[in-house]
């Protein structure tokens, strides 16, 4: 072989080296900005009520054909009421839930499910995002209210603000077949 075409191979070799370099950084950089959506969709939902106003923070999981309660959300355990991070409510004013007063401001909202009860707990704490991080000396409410069996499936855990009034609200939960109903009381 003479020089001119060993030279010619080299600079060819350093092209195609040099084009499999770009294209690996231009999909490396393209495959970090590229986002995929949460398996469990966030939302925030604020409602008026009263004199003021009530505010969720949760995520929504979907029953993609599981058994919900009792198996994915155990009973008699806390559950973040939601997924991927901690569920909040913030309360613009005083509102009364049960006999309990909660000044305004955002809390923690767990729940401990029963097949036929369930425990709804106020928290000081806005971070739990796991049981273990639960701290139940930081409850500020403790409500038992009574899960309703459906005759239709919700397929996306949904919280919503229902039989909104002058003065006060039901904040439902609904998901797979089951929902629970939480009165609320403000000014």
């Amino acid at each position: 072989m003479d020089r001119n075409h060993i030279f010619a191979k080299i600079v060819f070799m350093k092209k195609i080296f040099l084009s499999v370099a770009i294209a690996l950084c231009v999909s490396g950089a393209f495959a970090q900005q590229q986002k995929t959506p949460p398996p469990s969709t966030h939302v925030t939902v604020k409602q008026e009520f009263g004199l003021s106003s009530i505010e969720l923070s949760y995520s929504r999981p979907n029953v993609k054909g599981r058994k919900i309660f009792g198996e994915l959300v155990p009973f008699g355990k806390i559950w973040r009421t939601g997924a991927n991070a901690a569920t909040t409510i913030t309360f613009g004013a005083d509102v009364t839930i049960g006999s309990k007063k909660v000044p305004a401001g955002k809390y923690g909202l767990l729940t401990i499910p029963q097949e036929n009860e369930w425990t709804v707990i106020i928290s000081k704490q806005t971070d739990v995002s796991s049981a273990e991080a639960y701290k139940e000396s930081e409850d500020l409410v403790r409500v038992k209210v009574k899960a309703l069996p459906m005759d239709y499936s919700i397929e996306t855990f949904t919280i919503s603000p229902s039989n909104v009034k002058a003065s006060s609200l039901d904040l439902v939960l609904l998901w797979d077949k089951t929902m629970v109903s939480l009165p609320i009381t403000g000014k």
